[in-house]
This record gives structure tokens, sequence and C-alpha cells, in this order.
């Protein structure tokens, strides 16, 4: 396993400075790692939104029997690392969607926790557990939003997206926030198959 080194200080990333992101040089090429999460000022990021997406994670993940750590935050729409997303509609005093990408890895290992059972490819039940994922911690974001100017009430039936082929249009004014973990599983070697990525994006009605 590659350690990282030499990191870069919080936003001094040139390309974009909102984006919670180490650039760490590797021996074989530049790439783009996560340290843990910066305070929610340094990024502009809602603290209320923040914490309520790492306690929905934590505990939806306690239910799986199992764990990940925050290691990044961003501001601004990025690509999802993993090749699974569930997406969940929400609205209420604000409207807007979440959204839960993992890889294809974190996806058979959580939803086995979750079903107590083992998994050695991407099939339904796979699918369907995501959605139940999705729907668990979309439910624990609601709940940590309420009382908040970010509240919502109601939440959609949630879909579950395949491959990486694929592109979300944002709408101008809404507020974005993703927040990623690296899920703790001993099987994978890879750090892009333990990342797991939640996101909400809201805007005020």
């Amino acid at each position: 396993m590659e350690r990282l080194r030499d990191p870069l200080r919080w936003g001094e990333d040139p390309r974009n400075a909102q984006t919670a992101y180490f650039l760490v040089h590797t021996d074989m090429e530049a790439r783009m790692a996560t340290a843990n999460c910066a305070p929610p000022s340094a990024l502009a990021a809602d603290p209320t939104q923040l914490k309520a997406i790492i306690r929905a994670v934590d505990s939806c993940l306690t239910m799986c029997d199992t764990r990940a750590r925050c290691v990044g935050i961003s501001t601004v729409p990025n690509r999802d690392p993993g090749s699974v997303t569930g997406m969940i509609g929400v609205h209420g005093e604000v409207s807007g969607f979440v959204t839960v990408n993992m890889a294809e890895q974190a996806a058979k290992s959580v939803v086995g926790g979750l079903l107590q059972d083992h998994f050695e490819r991407l099939d339904s039940q796979i699918i369907d557990g995501i959605g139940e994922i999705t729907n668990i911690i979309a439910g624990g974001i609601k709940s940590g939003l309420a009382g908040s100017p970010w509240a919502f009430g109601n939440v959609t039936v949630p879909s579950v997206i395949v491959g990486h082929n694929y592109q979300i249009a944002y709408a101008k004014g809404l507020q974005y926030l993703s927040v990623l973990f690296e899920h703790d599983n001993s099987e994978t070697f890879l750090l892009d198959d333990r990342l797991i990525q939640v996101a909400v994006s809201l805007i005020r009605l």
C-alpha cells in the first residue's frame, strides 16, 4: 500500500481552492488523495449539513456492521469516484437530492453487512441494498437538518445508477456539499475500492 507524502496545505490546489483535497505525488503518477476533514469554515461548508451527513453515514454503517472515516469534503460538484450511485429526491422548505456513491467493492461489503450475507459480484440484491442504504442515509440527514434552514420533510423513492457514464445538471443557486469517506475494508488493496461519497444538493424555495 502506498504512503502519502509531502501533502500541501488545504486550499493550495490551484485548480480548485474550494475542494478539500491534497495533491500527492506517488512514484507512478500525481494523483488526488484526501486527508482528514478540514474545518467547515475553511471551505465555506455549512456546518449543520456537514454534521448531518457524517452522523447519518456513521449511523447507517453501524447498522451494516462496518465503519468508514471521513477523509475529505467539497463544496463544488465533482466526479463520483465509484460505479454505484443511489439517488433520492427531497423536498420541503428546500428542494434537491441526496446521492450516495461507492465503489463496487464497498457496495458489496456494505450491503453484505446490512443483509448479513456475502456477495461475490454486483447483482440485483446489491442494487436493492444500495437503494435501501441511500434511503437510510437520507433519513438520517433529514433528522440532522430538522429545525435548520435546510430542513425537508419528504423524500422520494430511491433510484440506483450503475456505471460512470452519466452527468448531473445542477441548478443555479443550489448549495452543494459532498463528504468523502474511506471504508474500513481490509479485503481491498486499492484506495479507490474503499471510497464512499455522500452529497447533498439543496436549494431554498
